[in-house]
């Protein structure tokens, strides 16, 4: 019987209560819509798709401002109001889902209202401000797949960026990810030898890195990054367009005219998928972070296979950590990663601990970073802060259970002890 925390099997009561609580929910975004983003009925809100350089031009997309937020509040009133009165069922975390979205294209639509924006850019650094994030994430769910909590995702984010930008400087950019990913691996390897091999609390070793990194790269830099800045000083990697792909509007820009960081991500997301859901070595991986001492009488190394993925997944951490500077400015900062690696842990438990997942939760806060320096441009009486808070209160709305309960690996935090 599956248990009530996956998902399935839910009692009738407890759905029937999450698909009531939905329906209010989306009632009071039909109303927010209504009363909060009202604009003139003859505003029109102007997307750019198309560049001056671009190959292939298109024309904008013009949106009639008030109309589309009348269409998207009654959208929102009507899936509110059948959930509310007859349930949902399985169709409540869609429409959940739908109306969150609908919710952000309405205050898009409305914050442009009577001016225009570019489409294309707006999405093209979505992608790239998501990409740290999902990095952070996949390594977590590596871990945590396994059994292993990870809190140091933001000490080895931070290590691989300072790695990156110190190597980078000094052997160009090829070796700084190279060694940043090898500095991530060492600290996911440390990791693993206090919780796997000493059994130290798992949360308490993940602070204790997170403390000594951000302690050890901040004396480096300010007492040898200052005096010696040729160290500190190194050619960040550029976009480049693959040729045709790169010419298609929309989609071209955003996907296939970015930099190796972006790729890499997209790609490493695409392999973990695939490692952990059709393969036998994720299988077995799935059965250490599910129920290790069964994992271990069929024959499955728990110890080496916990060590082994917490050390890839410190060198993901790495990997990520390098698009700080090799990816982006070409330097390092003083806690420059700004804790993404927290909000990366927070983007796998909204991804349910899949990396498809753990990415679209990634795009979201991506989403919101990229809206909130738009929003500072064209001037919108709402606080670019209240918009930052967004992903975060969707993400306690998931750990809540209101979508659907987030159930993580059964094992997890449970040191192993082979009898």
């Amino acid at each position: 019987m599956a248990s009530p925390a996956s998902g399935q099997g839910v009692s009738p009561r407890f759905a029937d209560r999450r698909a009531a609580v939905s329906g209010a929910v989306l009632i009071g975004l039909a109303l927010v819509i209504t009363f909060l983003l009202d604009t003139p009925w003859d505003s029109v809100s102007t997307f750019r798709i198309s560049r001056p350089r671009d190959v292939w031009a298109v024309g904008n997309l013009t949106v009639p401002s008030q109309w589309f937020n009348v269409a998207a509040s009654v959208l929102l009133a009507f899936l509110g109001t059948r959930l509310f009165l007859k349930g949902g069922g399985r169709w409540t975390a869609l429409a959940l889902g739908v109306g969150l979205v609908v919710l952000a294209m309405a205050f898009l639509v409305w914050a442009t209202a009577g001016k225009a924006i570019s489409l294309t850019g707006m999405l093209q650094a979505t992608l790239v401000r998501a990409v740290p994030i999902a990095l952070a994430a996949l390594g977590g769910i590596l871990c945590e797949r396994v059994g292993v909590i990870n809190i140091a995702i933001e000490g080895m984010l931070l290590a691989g960026a300072f790695a990156g930008a110190l190597f980078g400087s000094l052997m160009g950019g090829w070796a700084g990810i190279i060694c940043a990913m090898l500095t991530g691996g060492v600290f996911g390897l440390l990791l693993a030898a206090l919780v796997i091999t000493y059994r130290v609390d798992q949360i308490i070793a993940g602070v204790v890195i997170n403390l000594f990194v951000l302690g050890l790269t901040s004396y480096v830099s300010s007492q040898v990054f200052a005096e010696f800045r040729w160290l500190n000083k190194a050619t960040p990697f550029r976009a480049f367009k693959i040729p045709v792909l790169g010419d298609i509007p929309l989609i071209g820009p955003v996907l296939f005219n970015q930099n190796l960081f972006v790729y890499g991500a997209l790609v490493l997301v695409t392999l973990s998928t695939y490692y952990l859901f059709h393969t036998r070595h994720g299988l077995r991986a799935r059965a250490v972070g599910e129920h290790p001492r069964a994992a271990d009488t069929l024959g499955i190394d728990v110890i080496k296979t916990r060590y082994a993925h917490v050390v890839v997944a410190g060198m993901v951490a790495g990997f990520g950590g390098a698009w700080f500077t090799l990816g982006s400015v070409g330097r390092f900062d003083e806690n420059m990663t700004f804790g993404r690696g927290f909000i990366g842990l927070a983007a796998m438990i909204f991804g349910r601990w899949h990396p498809l997942g753990a990415l679209a939760a990634a795009l979201i806060f991506g989403f919101a970073d990229s809206l909130q320096q738009k929003l500072s441009i064209l001037n919108t009486p709402i606080p670019s802060e209240f918009l930052s808070m967004a992903p975060y209160i969707a993400t306690i709305v998931v750990v809540a259970g209101l979508v659907g309960r987030a159930r993580p690996p059964a094992a997890i935090g449970k040191p192993y002890v082979k009898e």
